[in-house]
């Protein structure tokens, strides 16, 4: 492989002089986040408005009965925990290399096989914008009289207004948002735990589901999170961001949630509105709906520099321009549903491709990772990813028409169904590592650090 070096032709890579994220994938990026903007980032991207929502998978898990509040509470600290462990090294491999999430992937699969996890990402990113831009006009309209389609075009200009400058949007967030995000969570909190308790009745029969929610959450980050930790002045304070900022904020979203559909009694559409019925809730869930576009900016900013793995000439600032544009036009018409399913689909794939990752991790950190435009496909990895799908399928077939009943009635034959003790997220990644595991060494000997792609590149 070639040496990695800097446009101008000076061969260490680090722009320290710069502030922003580069327009392609032929420039340096600037190390300019500390562990403050790190934690704050991960932080604020632990919270989200459909994670209330979506805590409905933590306490009513797919083809169970409701789970207990205490197995419940359990489900979500472990399967962040566990989330996290996941999360942290990809971080700390992408600040180490230098490389996006999807750039990473070439060292992990080649360059060409890259492509197919990119194609997946860009999918994920893009259906999870509109998801955000629907929720946040949602929320919007909740506090003030304004049409849907203003509300999904003001988030809509929010969004893509960020990623401009996305490094920028990020210390923005840290300094005058993330206080705020944990004094509302604060807020919702009390107020839940001060209203008249809720009756919940459940059993633990479910607990893996529901830590398969809560990790696949997590997890779903894993093909973003290289985006930005690449830009982290240490692999330390990317791998605290990641596992401690999200963490620890995923954790009071979701028991925020799981607290609020508790006194609904599971209605995910009455949530916002008893939110605005708490004290001081009002000014607590607008800060949240104002702090939701970082969710859909990260979403957007990523898909662009995901595109950039498969063409990395194309300026990133055009591509988030005309992404924003199809988000808006794609929120303002589809119906959105089957998130729950959607959720579950997503660790499916992600998952195993971290047990992957996570495999050459151990075996060789970031010495050797080839991330050229003509790094080799390894078959390996690709049989260990694919192995560790058909196993989360085999264990969680999940609920999408077609798709699951197929492997509902594998699983049903191999007697892979309906075990409570066995969690399709830990099956899935313990496969996908052990799998790889041995053939997970470095390609070459020369440690990349920092890794840069060339102008002969794209």
């Amino acid at each position: 492989m070639s040496a990695l070096t800097r446009p101008d032709g000076r061969p260490d890579g680090i722009d320290p002089a710069g502030t922003e994220a580069p327009a392609t994938l032929l420039e340096a990026p600037p190390r300019t986040l500390g562990l403050l903007d790190q934690v704050g980032f991960w932080g604020n991207l632990g919270v989200s408005l459909l994670g209330f929502a979506g805590a409905l998978s933590i306490l009513t898990p797919f083809g169970t009965g409701p789970l207990s509040l205490p197995a419940a509470v359990t489900a979500i600290v472990v399967g962040t925990l566990i989330g996290g462990t996941m999360l942290g090294p990809s971080l700390v491999l992408g600040q180490r290399t230098g490389a996006p999430a999807m750039v990473l992937m070439r060292g992990l699969l080649g360059a060409k096989a890259s492509f197919l996890p990119t194609a997946l990402n860009i999918a994920q990113c893009l259906g999870w914008a509109v998801f955000e831009l629907v929720v946040i006009a949602t929320g919007i309209q909740t506090l003030v009289s304004l049409p849907h389609w203003a509300s999904v075009l003001l988030a809509g200009l929010v969004t893509t207004g960020l990623t401009i400058r996305p490094l920028g949007a990020i210390r923005v967030l840290r300094k005058y948002v993330s206080a705020l995000v944990v004094v509302a969570l604060a807020v919702l909190i009390v107020g839940l735990l001060r209203q008249p308790a809720a009756h919940v009745t459940g059993t633990w029969g479910g607990f893996w589901l529901a830590v398969d929610a809560a990790v696949a959450l997590t997890i779903s980050w894993v093909p973003l999170g290289a985006d930005y930790s690449r830009h982290a002045r240490s692999g330390r304070s990317a791998f605290a961001g990641g596992f401690a900022g999200y963490g620890a904020t995923q954790i009071l979203c979701l028991l925020v949630g799981v607290l609020a559909l508790a006194e609904v009694h599971q209605d995910p559409n009455r949530i916002f509105d008893l939110f605005l019925s708490l004290p001081l809730g009002a000014v607590a869930f607008a800060v949240l709906v104002l702090r939701e576009t970082d969710q859909s900016f990260a979403n957007v900013y990523s898909t662009a520099v995901s595109i950039q793995n498969i063409v990395p000439r194309w300026d990133r600032r055009v591509l988030t321009v005309g992404i924003g544009a199809l988000t808006v036009a794609t929120a303002l018409t589809i119906d959105i549903n089957q998130y729950t399913n959607f959720l579950y689909l997503i660790g499916g794939v992600f998952i195993p491709l971290t047990g992957a990752l996570i495999a050459c991790w151990l075996r060789g950190r970031a010495a050797g990772w080839d991330i050229s435009s003509d790094a080799p496909v390894r078959p390996a990895m690709l049989i260990a990813w694919a192995a560790g799908f058909v196993v989360y399928q085999l264990v969680n077939p999940g609920a999408i028409p077609r798709w699951s009943d197929f492997w509902t009635g594998l699983g049903t034959e191999l007697h892979t169904l309906g075990h409570p003790w066995l969690s399709a997220s830990l099956a899935s990644f313990a496969v996908a590592l052990l799998v790889a595991l041995p053939f997970a060494g470095p390609r070459t000997t020369t440690p990349i650090e920092p890794a840069r792609p060339t102008r002969a590149e794209g």
